[in-house]
């Protein structure tokens, strides 16, 4: 699938029409979240015929762009439920099979490696601190193969600091740096759009020093 087709698959998705804003839910869009995915894939094979998950999943768009790009096996983790039922019909919009699970990241339970690679946008930790790097933590430590995330340009020294001593990461590499249009979903926010620079990150768990370490 070329990105283009991808990304107008997304771009047809449902977004969140009242969104939470202790759970900073800023929806990931179909500029990015199908380049997050096609990179993924086309520069490391982390998406096609692995089992892939996608973190505080919101309307369920980076994981219904790993379905399309082949991936066996998709589930959407989100503590939100209303955000889960918007997801779910998203993924029949598109007949894609997903799994959707309702939990905290941290409360997930899941012992050892048991996924291919984990994507995400996570919350920026600028309403609740440290939230990024809870889902990073836990990210790393259920994924074999790769984790995708998307984190503030302005935090890069410090996510590559903690990722590399604390989280299990063998490797921590900045993609590309993307300009996140966060639309005046809240109150607080006075001007109509926000633009924030975030950087795709590919981390890599220790256990793998495969491609792309």
């Amino acid at each position: 699938m070329k990105l283009k087709q991808l990304e107008g698959l997304l771009g047809e998705l449902q977004q969140f029409s009242n969104p939470k804003v202790e759970l900073e839910q800023y929806p990931t869009g179909p500029h990015i979240a199908s380049r997050m995915l096609f990179t993924a894939e086309n520069s490391f094979e982390d998406v096609s015929n692995k089992v892939v998950a996608d973190f505080g999943c919101g309307c369920g768009t980076l994981g219904a762009a790993a379905a399309l790009l082949g991936a066996e096996h998709v589930m959407g983790i989100d503590i939100d439920s209303q955000a889960l039922e918007l997801a779910s019909i998203n993924a029949e919009d598109l007949e894609l099979d997903i799994n959707f699970i309702q939990s905290d990241i941290k409360n997930l339970g899941w012992r050892g490696q048991i996924v291919d690679t984990v994507v995400m946008n996570p919350p920026f930790g600028t309403r609740k601190k440290g939230a990024d790097m809870d889902f990073l933590c836990v990210a790393l430590k259920v994924a074999s193969q790769a984790v995708y995330s998307l984190h503030k340009t302005s935090t890069r020294d410090h996510i590559k600091r903690v990722a590399l001593r604390d989280l299990n990461a063998s490797s921590a590499e900045v993609l590309c740096e993307l300009r996140f249009d966060v639309p005046q979903l809240y109150k607080f926010h006075k001007k109509k759009e926000v633009d924030v620079a975030v950087d795709l990150w590919r981390f890599v768990p220790k256990g793998n020093q495969g491609k792309g370490t």
